[in-house]
């Protein structure tokens, strides 16, 4: 499975990477990003972009891919409805439409979030934008799955650029493995995710929206 990532530096995307370049079925990880995370591999090549609202001038080195998992997003908090639908759904949308163009066949696997309102119409602004964005996504002619986890502890250092979640799973990491077993439907971890991602881009799965109980069973 040849398989691109989008938000590689992220903490859900640092677990996708790491759990694409063990998993013995995934041939090549294309991952594009806007710096270098880094990371050297044989299966790994980094594309290097500024602009993910227009990946047109990259368009031909996005072609022969299986699968390609989205992690790319961004906490609400302190942004404008505008600002945030830009990040979520105008990026999501604009590269989703040229993989879909580029690659007949794809899988595409995005991650949205638990609480996502795909009715469009609730009063918490990101659900809405969140259940926009997976609408938009199953329309298109591709296979899509929407993930939607709750809470996710990082594991392996899988490290969240956000400083105020650093510190919550800092303090959350102890009880994690007691609260885990009681808890299935609203707690899951970075490795069960990417695992659970890569195993639905290559085999699909019997529905197209998965709930943390739905990623922590597979």
């Amino acid at each position: 499975m040849k398989v691109i990532l989008f938000g590689a530096t992220g903490m859900i995307g640092q677990a996708a990477l790491r759990e694409s370049l063990l998993d013995p079925e995934v041939e090549t990880v294309l991952a594009v990003v806007r710096t270098l995370t880094g990371e050297r591999h044989e299966k790994l090549r980094e594309l290097v972009h500024a602009d993910f609202s227009d990946l047109s001038p990259v368009r031909d080195q996005l072609t022969g891919l299986d699968a390609c998992l989205f992690c790319l997003g961004v906490s609400s908090a302190g942004m404008s409805e505008a600002d945030y639908r830009h990040v979520t759904y105008d990026i999501t949308l604009s590269a989703a439409q040229l993989l879909a163009a580029q690659n007949p066949g794809l899988t595409f696997v995005y991650v949205s979030g638990a609480g996502t309102d795909n009715t469009e119409r609730g009063r918490s602004m990101w659900a809405r934008v969140k259940g926009e964005t997976e609408n938009a996504l199953l329309a298109l002619p591709f296979t899509a799955y929407m993930f939607r986890p709750g809470f996710i502890q990082p594991m392996h250092g899988a490290v969240s650029r956000t400083r105020w979640y650093r510190v919550l799973y800092a303090v959350t990491a102890p009880l994690y493995p007691v609260l885990r077993p009681l808890l299935p439907a609203y707690l899951t971890n970075s490795e069960q995710l990417a695992r659970t991602m890569l195993r639905v881009a290559a085999d699909g799965a019997p529905k197209r929206v998965l709930e943390t109980r739905d990623i922590n069973r597979a």
